[in-house]
């Protein structure tokens, strides 16, 4: 068989109903790789619809079918849960690395947003009616990754005005700390968002649920630093310092 091009297998899968497959060409470009979702009719029944396809838009280029295989219901279990473990082990991650570098308060706030961030995508793509694939898990650890990155950057913010700003409110100091990160964590974003944008347009069918994750991620993961985070450390101190004053005012009473 000669080299083939993959946009036009692409495009000949998408006209013969299969808009969810997944072509992937190999090194030399003649070998490919099609995936597609399990059908009613089994893999024997897809895998020669495929071949027929093939058979009729390549007329002039004759192939050589090396094998077919099936992910089934089984397997298909097996990887949500190497996906659930994935995003757990992360949390957990998130939790060590803020309590170590911070505090735990802070560990906790932001493996909150953190999972704030993984269900609004999960949300959305339930509404939507996607499938959740490796790609999407890839897509909620890279973002995960992300938002964690902005939380720090607004935490260490606040842990520096506190230090400073004794005379400040912590809702000041907190709300100050957000203004002047603000620019910054606006013009990254834009700057990725202009990147996932061209993916989502420009990269294919393949690549649309997994750019749209992170469209949608680094939105919410964005906001999710500001008014997710930072309110449960202002939440979480401010019943800190409640609790020690009425534990301050009993023993002087006492």
């Amino acid at each position: 068989s000669r080299p083939v091009d993959l946009g036009q297998i692409r495009t000949l899968l998408i006209e013969n109903g299969l808009k969810d497959s997944e072509p992937q060409q190999f090194a030399g470009g003649d070998r490919i790789m099609v995936r597609v979702k399990r059908a009613e009719s089994g893999q024997s029944g897809m895998a020669q619809r495929v071949q027929d396809i093939f058979a009729k838009g390549l007329p002039d280029n004759p192939f050589v079918v090396e094998g077919t295989n099936e992910v089934g219901p089984a397997i298909g279990k097996d990887l949500q849960k190497a996906a659930l473990w994935a995003i757990s082990i992360s949390v957990l991650g998130i939790i060590a690395y803020i309590a170590w570098r911070f505090e735990f308060k802070y560990g906790v706030a932001a493996a909150v947003a953190t999972i704030h961030d993984v269900l609004a995508i999960l949300g959305l793509f339930m509404i939507l009616n996607r499938e959740i694939t490796l790609l999407i898990v890839t897509a909620l650890l890279t973002l995960a990754g992300y938002s964690l990155t902005d939380t720090v950057v607004v935490f260490d913010r606040i842990r520096e005005n506190l230090q400073g700003r004794r005379k400040e409110s912590l809702g000041e100091i907190i709300n100050l700390s957000i203004n002047e990160v603000l620019s910054r964590t606006t013009v990254t974003s834009l700057t990725v968002l202009l990147v996932l944008f061209a993916l989502f347009f420009m990269g294919g069918e393949v690549l649309h649920d997994f750019s749209l994750a992170l469209i949608v991620g680094v939105c919410v993961g964005t906001y999710s630093s500001w008014f997710v985070a930072s309110p449960i450390v202002y939440e979480w101190r401010t019943w800190e310092r409640t609790k020690l004053q009425a534990a301050a005012k009993a023993k002087a009473k006492g």
